[in-house]
């Protein structure tokens, strides 16, 4: 057979995209250190307590999944190094092995899917609205002619967007470079509503000077899978990762870390956001499963459903 320079380069390539889907797993057993993918202020999912520290539902996951792996790999240690990420970098980060788990609030969709992987999901969330209570604001309609607040990079600029165009309501988007300035934005009046991930608008609310001002209104513009970002060139340490979600889901574990973060007080402020979990993310639990949204067959956009 003859051979050319396509067939090096193609067998070149073979090779290294065989030893990249071992990397993470063989990275872990060989060097004992995992890179943990982190919020700055990501509701009660994910944050910052300071001094290099973090915390949050999906943080503690994350570290409890990572423990249940080192027992079953027997490792005599496993270090895990924090990284911050934002909604612009977070992918990025994973694909070129900068983060191996990333445990914010990213949203498992296709075409992430394309880059990435995600553990199965244990959390759905409801995009919201946050607005000052004497805007007079109470339905996203009445978002006309407004100036709406979202972070750069995530779902809630193209559901705004869609709205947008699907119903005819024109408003002025605001891109906040992270969920802490959107919040900002919100509560010195350069913007009239902000609109996130539910758990990150209750959780930033509670937070403000003066929570009774503020109030989370209308419908949901969706309700999303969140799930933990993996690198999908990796299938063996995705493969263990996701047992240790399907077993501490199965047990109960994941249920119990729910009611810690949402339905307690917690650091450093030690207020409850008070968020009973949905009838979607309690299915969730009973299920979990690492498809996009769009496999989710009853999870379609609230606002501007068609019967």
């Amino acid at each position: 057979m003859k051979v050319t320079l396509s067939h090096i380069v193609m067998g070149a390539a073979a090779c290294l995209a065989g030893a990249a889907q071992a990397e993470t797993l063989d990275r872990i057993r060989d060097t004992g250190v995992v890179t943990m993918g982190v919020r700055e202020a990501s509701g009660t999912m994910s944050y910052t307590l300071g001094n290099g520290k973090y915390a949050g539902f999906h943080v503690e996951l994350c570290e409890k999944a990572l423990a249940r792996m080192q027992q079953q790999l027997k490792l005599p240690r496993l270090e895990i190094r924090y990284q911050m990420v934002t909604a612009q970098n977070r992918v990025p980060l994973v694909v070129n092995g900068t983060v191996d788990v990333e445990c914010g609030t990213t949203t498992n969709n296709a075409a992430r899917q394309k880059e990435v992987a995600f553990a199965p999901t244990v959390y759905m969330e409801e995009v919201r609205t946050a607005v000052r209570k004497s805007s007079g604001i109470t339905e996203v309609a009445q978002l006309k002619g407004r100036k709406v607040a979202a972070t750069t990079g995530a779902t809630a600029v193209t559901l705004l967007r869609r709205f947008s165009k699907e119903k005819g309501v024109d408003f002025n988007v605001l891109m906040a470079k992270d969920n802490a300035e959107c919040f900002v934005l919100l509560e010195t009046g350069r913007a009239d509503a902000c609109v996130a991930d539910g758990q990150i608008l209750a959780s930033g609310l509670s937070r403000l000077r003066d929570p009774g001002q503020y109030a989370i209104v209308g419908e949901p513009f969706s309700v999303e899978p969140i799930a933990i970002m993996l690198d999908r060139k990796s299938p063996e340490f995705k493969k263990l990762f996701d047992a240790q979600i399907r077993e501490m889901a199965s047990s109960g574990e994941v249920a119990a870390l729910y009611d810690k973060w949402f339905m307690k007080p917690v650091p450093p402020t030690g207020v409850a956001i008070n968020l009973p979990a949905s009838e979607a993310t309690r299915a969730a639990w009973a299920a979990p499963r690492d498809k996009p949204l769009e496999d989710y067959v009853a999870v379609r956009l609230v606002v501007g459903r068609t019967q």
